[in-house]
């Protein structure tokens, strides 16, 4: 029984006893049952009962008024009036013919609080626990739902949190439950060993898990801390390195984690098996389903006698057979790899079955996890629909299409048995991410100097999916302020439409001795054919002004003095291809566009665009999917209708689109050193992409390139000379990005390897502008 405290008065939860078991016997008061003598129950008297009816407590006992006094069925009585969890203590005892039960009550819990958490919030820690306002209170709940506190730190790797439940007595056998909680810090992993590898060092193998051992540049993320599901990946990563690699018998025997005398760190120890290294034997297909032979598919296999055994190239050839058989109108189509191992000989023999698989269809997609994007914005992403035909391939990119939505950290679709043998359940559980994004920020820009910028960006406002967002910068040699949403299912359709509202200032001194302001707005309206054909159209209205020209400028630019409308509409077709829009890493998209403006407004031409790129995925020889070449090229054409030709509507080349040069740094030029732009333009860039030989927890990565491109046919005034060349210009370097918490840092060094120069009459020059160090810098806080 608990101590009695004045009213207010803090007491300290004892820890509970360890729970009864069901069949346990309760503790027998000093005056048991046992002791009472024979004859019967002549009344049953109830004391001690405040807000327990007498009625209530006499329906939990064995024993009525008439019955004997039976020793067996008293004790039955008492332990089940202790089971009811509504009293601290029960007694049973005789006076005469009397049954006397005496009775002390649980308290009522008035209210539940939580003291010096800052990790869980207090209502995610009352999610969390079974005592609530009302409810009767006991000592056992009350360390039960200590428990599931100190899981829940746990799992967010806080070993060393305290959690105390304590009570404060209130009049009327009512408490208050308060936890006092410590959070902690964070147990990080002090130490990764591995225990039996022979094939690979521990430095390479840490780069294969996640789980990280602490570092200091690892503040702002955690994979050093602690977390048995990460451990867990971690072993499979582990299987699946070893079997790309030919270790068709590896596993994991152990994974273990010791705590240290602190618990503030973990020591994780992974115990493998490697096996021996195979290397391909035979390599056989054989079909089952008519109308599809076994010739068709095996120029299918990237696999070869005598390779090493990848278990990775295994899996892209079941994938790439089921999407051929399926693609030739098989929707029910199994690929079953069967490998037979030489122990001996350390070869593999892989023969791939290809039968037509059980008809099952959907009965029912379920969704779970999503705390706020709305059902409709996630399933209307879905290749297949409920009583559709299961199409493995379909659910795959179903999931490739949620996860590059960019609401989810992971989106994981599994199958599961319906209602009937042919019935499938597809469970759909995504982990959502923080899309809004308050941005207060600072930085450098090669392109417009130092800035600070402020904005609002939400991609997935109120669960809805749409894109909206509020920006402004202020830069040395740019101002901007932008408005701009865009809703992808306008109308929960397949249609994408949007508008964007602008007023831009640009400082153009450097490169043409003129200043230039835009004010305007557009809007976009676009149509998915397929999952790789779209087309958008557009209409921009924009008032331009061209202003604070130099005295030393050309008359070229001189005659660009003054405002201009454009009203001009626009059309862009996209054939995309790539396996993934927020980080291709292979497959190819091309894009053509075209500009008409002269729908109003003063400014009369037709410009036309084409582009593209190509992934080349390096996996297979470099055994990272870090590695890959990208080849891109585009060209453009402005065509003029008639009415003044201005310079700020030309393409101009240098930047990004050239690095190795300034921006607008190559092309015509005047003899006043004035870019002038030009009216067809051509480039085309060659990239490869490498991680660093270093933690890839620091989110950087490198970039070899070569950029070529060439700038003409700048419209010429009479008696004017432009210089300027037809010849290619040429740049190359390398360059890294860092994707930090604070923001994208690009850096690119290159330098000119096809630069032009022209004498100016009078003893000047004026040549291509280079540029060696191209800095990009943003961040938000």
């Amino acid at each position: 029984m608990l101590p009695i405290l004045a009213a207010g008065a803090v007491e300290a939860q004892q820890p509970a006893r360890s729970p009864r078991p069901a069949n346990a016997r309760l503790p027998v008061p000093a005056t048991t049952p046992r002791t009472i003598p024979a004859g019967n129950i002549q009344t049953i008297r109830v004391e001690g009962n405040q807000r327990i009816e007498t009625g209530t407590v006499l329906s939990y006992m064995s024993v009525g008024v008439g019955d004997p006094f039976d020793p067996d069925r008293i004790d039955r009585s008492l332990k089940t009036l202790y089971a009811t969890g509504l009293f601290q203590d029960v007694k049973l005892t005789r006076d005469g013919n009397s049954l006397v039960v005496r009775v002390v009550e649980n308290p009522i819990i008035d209210k539940v609080t939580f003291e010096g958490n800052r990790l869980i919030t207090d209502d995610a820690a009352r999610a969390l626990i079974t005592e609530r306002p009302r409810s009767v209170y006991t000592p056992e709940i009350a360390q039960a739902d200590r428990q599931k506190i100190l899981d829940a730190y746990a799992k967010r790797a806080r070993f060393a949190a305290t959690v105390e439940p304590k009570i404060i007595r209130l009049p009327q056998n009512r408490v208050d439950v308060v936890f006092e909680i410590n959070d902690g810090a964070s147990t990080l992993i002090s130490r990764i060993a591995f225990v039996g590898n022979h094939a690979f060092g521990e430095s390479r193998l840490r780069e294969v898990i996640n789980s990280r051992e602490e570092a200091f540049w690892r503040l702002l993320g955690n994979s050093d801390s602690f977390d048995p599901a990460r451990v867990d990946f971690d072993k499979e990563l582990l299987r699946h390195f070893y079997m790309k690699n030919g270790y068709a018998d590896f596993k994991v025997t152990d994974a273990t984690a010791e705590l240290s005398a602190d618990r503030k760190s973990f020591f994780l120890t992974f115990v493998l098996d490697e096996g021996a290294r195979y290397r391909v034997g035979k390599v056989d297909l054989e079909s089952k389903i008519n109308g599809v032979p076994p010739a068709q598919l095996k120029p299918l296999l990237e696999i070869d006698p005598g390779d090493w055994y990848d278990g990775d190239a295994v899996d892209r050839a079941v994938t790439t057979i089921t999407q051929a058989v399926q693609a030739r109108g098989y929707a029910f189509v199994e690929v079953n790899p069967l490998l037979k191992r030489d122990t001996a000989k350390h070869v593999v023999d892989l023969n791939f079955s290809v039968l037509e698989g059980p008809r099952v269809y959907v009965e029912r997609i379920d969704i779970t996890g999503n705390t706020r994007t709305k059902d409709k914005v996630i399933r209307r992403e879905f290749q297949v629909a409920e009583g559709d035909a299961f199409n493995a391939d379909a659910v795959r990119r179903t999931r490739q299409r949620l996860q590059d939505l960019g609401y989810f950290n992971n989106v994981t679709i599994t199958s599961n048995p319906g209602s009937a043998p042919d019935r499938a359940l597809l469970n759909t559980n995504v982990d959502e991410k923080a899309t809004g994004e308050l941005t207060l920020g600072g930085g450098y820009s090669t392109d417009i100097g130092a800035l600070a910028n402020v904005g609002l960006h939400e991609r997935n406002l109120i669960g809805t999916g749409i894109d909206a967002s509020i920006n402004g910068v202020i830069a040395q040699r740019e101002t901007n302020v932008t408005l701009s949403a865009t809703d992808p299912y306008f109308l929960d359709r397949n249609l994408t439409a949007g508008f964007d509202l602008f007023d831009i200032n640009d400082n153009n001194q450097v490169i043409s001795q003129y200043n230039e302001s835009r004010v305007g707005g557009d809007l976009r309206l676009g149509y998915n054919y397929n999952d790789h054909l779209s087309q958008a159209y557009n209409y921009t209205l924009v008032q331009r002004n061209v202003y604070d020209i130099a005295s030393s400028a050309g008359i070229y630019v001189q005659n660009e003095a003054g405002r201009s409308l454009l009203s001009q509409l626009g059309t862009i077709i996209a054939l995309d291809y790539r396996d993934s829009r927020l980080q291709p890493h292979s497959g190819f998209l091309i894009r053509i566009g075209e500009d008409f403006a002269g729908a109003g407004g003063d400014v009369h031409y037709i410009r036309s665009k084409i582009d593209g790129s190509y992934y080349f995925p390096l996996d297979a020889y470099t055994g990272s999917s870090d590695w890959f070449v990208s080849v891109s090229a585009g060209a453009g054409y402005l065509s003029y209708l008639g009415g003044q030709q201005r310079i700020i509507d030309n393409f101009f080349l240098g930047g990004d689109n050239l690095r190795g040069f300034y921006s607008g740094g190559v092309g015509p030029r005047d003899a006043q050193d004035d870019s002038l732009g030009g009216r067809f333009i051509w480039t085309q860039s060659t990239e490869l992409h490498y991680p660093l030989p270093i933690s890839p927890d620091l989110g950087l990565s490198g970039r070899a390139f070569v950029d070529i491109g060439q700038l003409s046919q700048t419209v010429q005034l009479a008696g004017q000379t432009v210089y300027n060349s037809t010849r290619p210009r040429m740049g190359a370097g390398i360059g890294f990005s860092w994707n930090t918490p604070f923001g994208l840092i690009n850096i690119d060094l290159a330098t000119p390897i096809l630069r032009q120069s022209y004498q100016v009459p009078g003893g000047g020059k004026v040549s291509d502008k280079s540029q060696f160090f191209r800095f990009g810098f943003g961040t938000r806080f």
